[in-house]
Parts: C-alpha cells; sequence; structure tokens
C-alpha cells in the first residue's frame, strides 16, 4: 500500500464542497497579542479554493492540508506564512504550494522555507512573468512558478529563466482566477500526481521528470508589432 500524499496548500482557504478532500486545516491571522491560529473560516476571496481545484485536478489521489493566511482584503504578512510553512512541515506534508509573492524580502519566511526543505519537502511558489522579484519563490531553495499561456491543462514549460524555473497553465475553472498563481498550483498538482505514482521519489527526481517532459523549453518569445 503507498504512503498517502499530503499537499499543503498557503492561501486563503477552500470551498465547502472541497471539504472531503482535506485532511486538516488551519487559520492565521494577526492580532493585537501578535498571531492567532484558528478553525478555517469560508474562503472570502475565491483564490484559495482555485489554487485547491487547479491542485486537487491533477492530483486526485492527495489529501490536502490547508492554512488560511489571507484576510478579506487579500492581505498576508511574512509572519502568517512562515507559520502556516512552519504548521504544514509538522504535519508530514510531502509539497508546499505557496501561490502568492510578497515584495519583502523578511528573515523568518526565508528561515521557514529552509526548514521546510532540510525536512526534504518541496516548496513551489508563483513568481510573476515580468517585474520585479517576490518572495519566497525568490528563495534560492524554492522551485519558482509562473504561469504560461502555451500550455493545456495537462502540459508545462521547462523556462529557466530570470523570473522562473517552470510554468504551467494559467487558465482554470474559475472565473476570474488566473496568471501565476494559478500556474503554480497546476504544476504543483503535476507533481503530486508523480509523486503519488512515485512516492519514494526525490526532490532532484522530481526536478529531473519535470525537465524531461516539459512541452516547452525556454521563455515563449512574443514578436514585437
Amino acid at each position: 500500500m503507498k504512503p498517502e500524499l499530503r499537499i499543503g496548500v498557503v492561501d486563503s482557504g477552500h470551498s465547502a464542497p472541497q471539504q472531503d478532500r482535506v485532511l486538516v486545516g488551519q487559520r492565521f491571522a494577526l492580532a493585537d497579542e501578535g498571531l492567532m491560529q484558528s478553525a478555517l473560516q469560508g474562503d472570502p476571496l475565491g483564490h484559495g479554493t482555485a489554487v485547491f481545484d487547479a491542485i486537487s485536478r491533477r492530483a486526485p489521489a492527495a489529501r490536502m492540508c490547508v492554512a488560511q493566511v489571507f484576510d478579506r482584503r487579500g492581505v498576508t504578512s511574512a509572519l502568517q506564512i512562515a507559520a502556516a510553512i512552519d504548521w504544514l512541515v509538522a504535519r508530514d506534508v510531502r509539497l508546499i504550494n505557496l501561490s502568492l509573492g510578497l515584495r519583502q524580502d523578511r528573515s523568518l519566511l526565508r528561515e521557514a522555507c529552509a526548514a521546510a526543505v532540510a525536512r526534504g519537502v518541496l516548496v513551489c511558489a508563483s513568481s510573476p512573468a515580468q517585474g520585479a522579484a517576490v518572495f519566497p519563490a525568490s528563495y534560492p531553495q524554492v522551485l519558482r512558478v509562473t504561469g504560461d499561456a502555451r500550455c493545456t491543462d495537462g502540459q508545462w514549460s521547462w523556462l529557466d529563466s530570470a523570473q522562473a524555473d517552470f510554468a504551467a497553465c494559467v487558465h482554470g475553472t474559475h472565473p476570474g482566477q488566473s496568471g501565476a498563481s494559478l500556474g503554480c498550483a497546476a504544476l504543483s498538482g503535476h507533481i503530486g500526481a508523480f509523486l503519488s505514482a512515485h512516492p519514494e521519489a526525490s526532490n532532484g527526481q522530481v526536478l529531473d521528470w519535470l525537465r524531461a517532459n516539459a512541452c516547452y523549453r525556454g521563455p515563449e518569445r512574443r514578436l514585437g508589432p
């Protein structure tokens, strides 16, 4: 019997119909006294629901561990994300999806990512296709993922560019949700499917598989006007 694959999702939560796929969940919010942990609430943004769906459709055998870090304004902090990562690592997740990015480098977030990777967890974070770098995608031990309009539902690309390592499908089933966030989630889903079939694979073997099976290599070249 293959071991249960657990995927951690740090986002805005999930929808009620997705509950049967959730193994465990926790909300991380800022309070006057510091960080507060509580039970999950409904997804106020729909972003986490779309990310959850993009992963679970590609990795249907995985169980999801959900860390809710966004408020109703779509705002979060390095403290919340770092605490969520630590909590997920303690739940024995194999993969963490971070379809989010902060403009500032924060030592506690960098350390949380490094600790997760040191435990053998593969961390995927979204990176914009253009513009300034974001964190945690810019940490060297984190897999940088963006969206690629060339990719269909079952495809991904190996970019190896200044912006991202890999990219995947930006189109989902949730109107208004697209871009690097869904590209990251889609790639996490592909990785989850591979790990479900190959539970003993190392992170290095996962990366080798991604490179070998990418449908596109290098960034999309757009022609000028």
